[in-house]
């Protein structure tokens, strides 16, 4: 019998939002390319009746949502549970990424159905959420680790964290992948006035957590003969992003958002520094990307970007410290070399979507109760 496997908790396939959107595309087409039927819940604007589709293969489950922010994931996530329910059959398996709504996980508990949880990076620790909102983070990541039947964490500090909490055997680490860019044009590098291998990068989104300020005043301390692109939605009413902006010298481009894959692979791979400021949370999928990209990563230096990266990179404490990399590492083409091919290995071995996805489809067989398929297990 074909095995089912139902993806929630995320805004669907295509990926067009985040980490766990790419995550859930990705290993849904791994699934399905292993003989799975696999099932997307998806949140689509508006109003009106669900409806299904299939997409590349994976079978879409359509369910208009009108309001946006936490009002809307929270109405989403209770109807796409209501509907997995209704159409649930024995044998199926549910793949829930995220707890932000993991109070909804007792549901299928009860019911006894087998749910795999991604326990994304202690979400509730971030500040930027205010203590009212790190509080229900807090409650639903407990509830959801009390029930999920296998838990993913997507880094061993936080398997390592879960495991304390909620017993080391039900917790298993599963990272985020990224698909290997090893050519990409030029064009939209030239076309953003920049010259191939000489500049650097930072992909993220502009809060203090991710070390913006101390990236953009360390390169801006001095003269560095190249500019740095700061990729991401900067605007004058933010305080955190004037901030950002008033700290950078003539050096320092703005681009705001870059949604396309194509244009931003491209910026990655033809870049002599990708800049990471991460300061919380396990594995982040940027960083991945750029290691994908065969980047030399300069990255904050704390135990999940060490884990990520390897030791073939430089890492950083503060602005002085990182100015100090920056002195001698900006005009030192063959170290660049050197971290990217360091960057692509530590890629190779740990952050392909094909090892990703058997990892998955391990965790789903094991909720389940069934053996690894001998093709995964022999791989192992």
């Amino acid at each position: 019998m074909q095995p089912t496997v139902r993806i929630l908790g995320t805004h669907g396939v295509p990926a067009a939002y985040g980490g766990f959107e790419t995550a859930a595309e990705n290993v849904g087409i791994y699934l399905r390319d292993q003989g799975w039927k696999v099932i997307v819940y998806c949140q689509v604007p508006g109003q009106g009746a669900t409806t299904t589709d299939v997409w590349n293969g994976l079978e879409r489950v359509l369910i208009p949502e009108s309001r946006d922010g936490w009002l809307g994931t929270s109405s989403f996530d209770l109807k796409s549970v209501r509907h997995a329910l209704r159409a649930h059959r024995k044998g199926d398996v549910w793949l829930t990424f995220g707890y932000n709504t993991g109070v909804f996980d007792i549901i299928p508990r009860l019911r006894r159905i087998p749910n795999v949880v991604n326990m994304d990076g202690m979400e509730w620790t971030r500040k930027r959420w205010g203590i009212a909102r790190q509080a229900i983070l807090l409650a639903n990541e407990r509830i959801a680790g009390c029930v999920g039947n296998v838990l993913i964490a997507d880094h061993p500090v936080i398997a390592q964290y879960l495991g304390r909490h909620f017993g080391r055997r039900r917790v298993t680490t599963i990272t985020y992948g990224a698909h290997e860019v090893t050519e990409a044009p030029v064009g939209p590098v030239e076309a953003a006035g920049l010259t191939p291998g000489r500049y650097g990068i930072v992909v993220c989104r502009p809060i203090p957590e991710n070390s913006v300020v101390e990236i953009v005043s360390a390169w801006s301390r001095k003269h560095r003969g190249m500019p740095l692109v700061v990729v991401g939605p900067y605007g004058d009413t933010d305080p955190y992003h004037a901030e950002v902006m008033a700290a950078a010298s003539d050096e320092v481009i703005f681009p705001g958002a870059i949604f396309e894959p194509a244009r931003l692979n491209a910026l990655r791979h033809h870049a002599a520094l990708y800049l990471h400021g991460h300061t919380v949370g396990g594995t982040n999928p940027s960083l991945v990307e750029a290691m994908a990209a065969g980047n030399a990563v300069v990255a904050h230096r704390n135990v999940y970007n060490t884990w990520v990266a390897g030791e073939g990179n430089a890492y950083f404490t503060d602005a002085d410290d990182l100015g100090t990399i920056l002195d001698d590492l900006v005009d030192d083409a063959a170290r660049q070399r050197t971290m990217g091919a360091a960057s692509h290995a530590r890629y190779l071995s740990e952050f392909t979507w094909d090892r990703i996805g058997g990892e998955y489809e391990a965790a789903l067989c094991r909720a389940l109760g069934r053996q690894l398929p001998a093709r995964i297990g022999a791989a192992r």
